[in-house]
């Protein structure tokens, strides 16, 4: 059996060790909880052998303040000759744990081959994956040329602020060759990039009043109710409408969309603890906060006069109607071309350690891709990890054994292409 393909699988134990523990600190983003606890875990497992840790607090960044520092990690292992820096980067942060578990969110449970637990998929399996993956080819390898690196960053799921894009500003990846991000867009695939979302609050105006005289008042949830009918019945069939050329999964996010994240309108809500009753009042202002996720083939500012053309068409229809837009977040699409020296090497190892030839998607959403390609300048940079995408933030969350094994696998074989020159004994599928 080839030594390298060996010292990934002779690590089964440990890599559930690894993922079960790193589930089992509830990383929780909001508010971002247990930061530092988690990149003080790896670095207590990377130091001992070898890599040389920093922790960054993203000062200044969205989120970060005294009682929820913005912490990272990252670990750099060098070989004894000069060469290309691959960079394994995996958020440590996970969302909220919401309804519907029948396991623990953050037991690490051991069942038929699967691990269940917040962030197992998303992405706690794909991180433990690539540090079995380091550590294996580090052990069969120890002549190769360059360094790996391997980071464990925040709030990529609030935008990635905290994180990445911290690092990449600090300069983080000037030296870096090669990225791999093992996000769980399943372990036959490989990820080139993401669409484009914008995030904005539409506010609608209007008139307190006693709410048995509405009369005298102006309704500014009704005027939301006139923008969201608009939405309804004339922009949703817009947007399905368009369709990509490039290959997002799943099959719906080829078109246009836009989800309301959230509405509120009137007085404010009171706390949970509150007994009494709402004071009669006609709601002065309403908000809603769109998530529009856009193609390739839009641009952003086409994107955002399709609103504003919307609302201003609603101010035509609706006496005293008034509105006023805020931009939130938005991020342009990203794409690595598949010609790109980190696509070819992951494409090859997948069809050696699978057998099969890779597959090539775009992720419905945006993840930390998008800072290292517009801030770091990196465009050498792909998703590739093990999981279930659609599992993500589902509850009942969990990524496989054997997936994580072998995306390990593949991990371990694009580093000895990148780092030791291609092996001939690695070109067959396993037997």
């Amino acid at each position: 059996m080839d030594a390298l393909r060996h010292a990934v699988e002779s690590r089964r134990d440990d890599l559930i060790r690894l993922t079960q523990e790193l589930v089992r600190i509830p990383t929780l983003n909001p508010p971002g909880l247990n930061y530092r606890e988690i990149c003080d875990y790896l670095e207590g497992r990377l130091a001992p052998r070898g890599w040389a840790c920093e922790f960054v607090r993203a000062h200044g960044a969205p989120g970060d303040s005294d009682t929820y520092p913005r912490w990272n990690l990252v670990a750099r292992h060098k070989g004894p000759r000069p060469g290309e820096c691959v960079h394994f980067n995996s958020h440590h942060d996970v969302v909220e744990v919401g309804h519907g578990w029948t396991r623990d969110p953050f037991g690490g449970e051991l069942d038929e081959g699967r691990i269940y637990g917040r962030g197992t998929c998303d992405m706690k399996g794909g991180l433990a994956a690539s540090i079995i993956a380091a550590e294996a080819f580090i052990a069969t390898r120890p002549d190769y040329a360059g360094s790996i690196e391997i980071s464990a960053t925040a709030d990529e799921e609030s935008g990635g602020y905290g994180g990445v894009a911290y690092l990449a500003q600090q300069g983080a990846f000037a030296h870096v060759g090669h990225v791999i991000i093992p996000e769980p867009l399943h372990k036959d695939r490989i990820c080139l990039g993401h669409r484009g979302v914008w995030w904005a609050e539409i506010e609608t105006h209007g008139r307190i009043a006693h709410g048995s005289m509405p009369f005298l008042g102006d309704s500014a949830i009704r005027h939301m109710g006139a923008v969201l009918e608009e939405i309804e019945t004339r922009l949703y069939p817009a947007l399905m409408a368009r369709r990509t050329a490039a290959p997002v999964i799943p099959e719906g996010a080829r078109n246009s969309t836009l989800n309301i994240n959230s509405i509120h309108g009137g007085q404010p809500e009171q706390p949970a603890d509150f007994t009494g009753l709402p004071a009669p009042c006609v709601a002065d202002r309403c908000r809603i906060v769109i998530d529009r996720r856009f193609l390739m083939e839009e641009e952003l500012s086409e994107v955002k006069a399709e609103i504003t053309t919307l609302l201003e068409r609603v101010r035509a229809a609706r006496p005293g109607f008034s509105y006023e837009i805020r931009d939130l977040f938005e991020v342009i699409p990203s794409m690595t071309e598949k010609s790109a020296p980190v696509v070819r090497s992951t494409a090859a190892a997948i069809e050696r350690v699978l057998g099969i030839e890779a597959a090539y998607v775009v992720s419905p959403g945006t993840y930390d891709q998008k800072h290292i390609d517009r801030i770091g300048k990196l465009q050498n940079c792909i998703a590739y990890g093990p999981g279930i995408l659609d599992l993500a933030h589902q509850p009942d969350e969990w990524v496989g054994v054997q997936d994580m094994l072998d995306s390990a696998r593949v991990m371990a074989l694009v580093l000895d292409d990148i780092l030791m020159g291609q092996d001939p004994s690695l070109t067959r599928p396993p037997a």
